[in-house]
């Protein structure tokens, strides 16, 4: 297929900007993106998302707000992804593409992005390594991307210094959430606990993460074992779902914590779920800025995390939360042992906690940071080109039928 050179870019109205995902779970990325989403000016900005798998729940609940498309891959080496994505991309009149995460995604996006002759085409990247490391393929389009994306000033330096790519073309938008509605909640605590059959005077440590190997759910349940030896009327709760639910409900068993562990699975209510536990651990091997720490701390609550990524950068240890080694069992069960044991350490440090969520990155910085950079991106391309403005177009454009398109 050969690139199409002759696209005018200057747009006829708000900037039509494509997310693309793998699918949309619920997740720290996923849910960064509905929020970004949610907030872009709409004046400006027409956002739409494109799930090359299936759309998956935060998906489905985005469909009926903006233009959603899906399924355009259907296996890894499918090679119809390119005229199904670029003709897309044509059809809808994109004037950004934006590939949330690495791996297939970033590569099939940015791909067929420049073979459309989109004019904006950045990778917002939210990983340090394994397993979503940036390979070899992807670093071949390093020359037609616009824009590297880190997500904190340590990601940023990781992003030139580790994975090489220029300089003047990474940029930092810090994650931001929403922090008025991550807050400490005594009706949504007392009801968490009813539905879930938590004793109301049991602390609680909790996780909020996907079911995936990285996360190493294993350590969380391990540390769990040790804290309930020395606070027997412990609870845990784990909220997420993915392919490792399955080896974590073994490992409860064999642990014999049946009774002081429960699996939520995928779950929408997340604030009402933190302002459940008494204190959070994230048992993470990487971590480039975990969105669900900040939500965590905007809940009030005391954080137990490994010094990796830009976590340092959020949490200042024994003032904000606690930091340990990364795989460490011994300090991470001793962290949340002393959490669970000392209310008033809990109180005091989660205070300090909503303090720190409240400055370290909010929502409305988050955004802004977006909508500048595209709009700026844009605006050098059409000086650059000074191109007329585009028509729409006279003939319809095929559709692979395999490609399910949903577009109000």
């Amino acid at each position: 297929m050969r690139r199409r050179t002759n696209l005018p870019i200057e747009s006829r109205g708000p900037l039509r900007t494509m997310f693309i995902m793998t699918s949309m779970p619920f997740g720290g990325a996923e849910t960064l993106l509905v929020n970004l989403i949610r907030r872009m000016d709409r004046d400006r900005f027409a956002p739409e998302i494109c799930c090359l798998k299936e759309l998956g729940p935060l998906g489905e609940e985005m469909e009926h707000e903006i233009p959603t498309f899906h399924h355009m891959l259907t296996g890894k080496y499918d090679l119809r992804v390119v005229p199904r994505l670029v003709e897309l991309f044509r059809l809808r009149e994109i004037d950004a593409v934006v590939t949330v995460g690495a791996g297939d995604k970033m590569f099939w996006g940015r791909l067929c992005a420049w073979l459309a002759g989109v004019p904006v085409i950045a990778s917002a990247i939210h990983s340090t390594g394994w397993p979503d490391s940036i390979n070899w393929l992807n670093r071949q389009l390093t020359s037609v991307t616009d824009r590297f994306i880190g997500v904190a000033a340590p990601h940023g330096k990781y992003l030139v210094d580790v994975e090489r790519f220029p300089a003047e073309k990474v940029v930092v938008i810090p994650n931001g959430i929403d922090t008025d509605r991550f807050i400490p909640n005594r009706e949504a605590r007392e009801q968490i606990r009813s539905e879930l059959q938590i004793a109301e005077d049991a602390p609680v440590c909790g996780i909020v993460a996907a079911l995936r190997p990285e996360k190493d759910h294993a350590l969380f349940l391990q540390a769990a074992k040790r804290v309930k030896e020395k606070c027997s009327n412990a609870h845990f709760l784990i909220v997420g779902d993915g392919q490792e639910r399955g080896t974590i409900e073994k490992l409860r068993t064999q642990l014999g914590l049946e009774n002081n562990v429960t699996l939520t699975g995928s779950r929408s209510d997340i604030p009402d779920l933190l302002a459940a536990m008494d204190c959070f651990a994230l048992t993470s091997k990487n971590e480039a800025s975990p969105v669900s720490i900040l939500e965590a701390m905007s809940t009030g609550l005391p954080v137990v995390a490994p010094r990796v990524g830009s976590i340092p950068d959020a949490i200042d240890d024994t003032v904000n939360g606690l930091l340990v080694e990364a795989s460490n069992l011994d300090q991470t069960a001793a962290a949340i042992t002393s959490l669970m044991l000392d209310p008033q350490q809990r109180s005091q440090i989660g205070e300090a906690a909503r303090i720190k969520a409240k400055q370290y990155g909010s929502l409305e910085t988050m955004v802004a940071g977006y909508e500048d950079l595209i709009t700026g991106i844009y605006r050098q391309k059409v000086q650059a080109a000074q191109q007329p403005v585009r028509q729409p177009a006279t003939q319809p454009i095929f559709m692979p039928q395999s490609s399910k398109i949903n577009a109000p």
